[in-house]
């Protein structure tokens, strides 16, 4: 089942095309990450998606309708963004900033009810964050704070999340910490997911589709077995890897790679020693 399509898309910047007639399915229900090399297009995708950038050609459905003409409340009941880089919530607690994620079922007066309360209250406790409620964000780390915008996003109550690079900055074990989270409510709650990452390991292991892009374009789509293979990783990112089996999960993992180039090189230097 596919909710949400784009359609011939082409996106850019300053008339400068990043996405050209671009169509793509994202599968319901299910964990979907963008991966691809920096610059290829990823996060123009999901601003696009999202309507954080206009697109020049195309159309974007959501739930049959063409997201460009629907309200901006519509849209907001139906799919929460988190951007690579937050607006800054100075000053803040923890509790407010969820609140912010009412707004979209609030009226003109945009007074809380006892419902509202009740759904903030849910999304603080299963992001467990519910322990920080009075203290200001600025005060957190960043894997805390990572867990509010999330939290926040939760409280819109949307089937849909859209997330832009959500382990950025974090270390090891914040970045795990989000993406289990994240599967949490993939698995729990039934939550769409579509994010995009760097660590095509992270991906693979967390996802049940995986989208990779190269200049622009959507070269492979599948299940992370179909997508990260030594094929995809030469023509994505101009590497040369090894692909392995997680022992763990049994998900593909490239346990070790060589730029494509040096590799070359070291072949080629090879020989010359081989031949003296």
């Amino acid at each position: 089942m596919f909710r949400l399509t784009a359609n011939d898309l082409t996106v850019g910047y300053d008339k400068v095309p990043i996405i050209q007639n671009l169509s793509v399915t994202i599968p319901d229900k299910q964990i979907t990450s963008i991966i691809g090399s920096n610059g290829c297009g990823k996060s123009t995708l999901l601003k696009a998606i999202t309507r954080i950038i206009p697109y020049e050609d195309g159309s974007v459905l959501l739930d049959g309708s063409q997201i460009a003409t629907m309200k901006t409340k519509d849209v907001a009941k139906k799919m929460a963004i988190l951007p690579q880089s937050p607006d800054s919530a100075s000053g803040l607690t923890v509790g407010e900033l969820v609140s912010y994620g009412r707004f979209p079922h609030q009226s003109g007066l945009g007074r809380l009810k006892q419902a509202d309360i009740d759904v903030i209250h849910w999304a603080m406790e299963v992001t467990a964050i519910i322990g920080f409620k009075h203290r200001t964000v600025d005060e957190l780390s960043g894997g805390q704070r990572q867990r509010v915008w999330i939290a926040m996003a939760l409280a819109q109550e949307t089937d849909i999340i859209l997330l832009d690079e959500p382990t950025t900055y974090l270390d090891m074990a914040h970045q795990l910490d989000i993406l289990q989270l994240l599967e949490q409510l993939n698995k729990q709650e039934g939550r769409t997911i579509i994010m995009v990452l760097h660590d095509i390991n992270q991906a693979a292991r967390f996802s049940d589709h995986l989208l990779a892009m190269r200049s622009g374009q959507i070269i492979q789509t599948g299940s992370p077995g179909e997508v990260l293979t030594k094929e995809m990783l030469r023509n994505v990112y101009e590497i040369d890897g090894e692909i392995g089996t997680d022992p763990r999960t049994g998900k593909p993992i490239c346990i070790t790679y060589d730029l494509i180039k040096q590799k070359e090189q070291h072949n080629n230097e090879k020989k010359i020693h081989s031949a003296i």
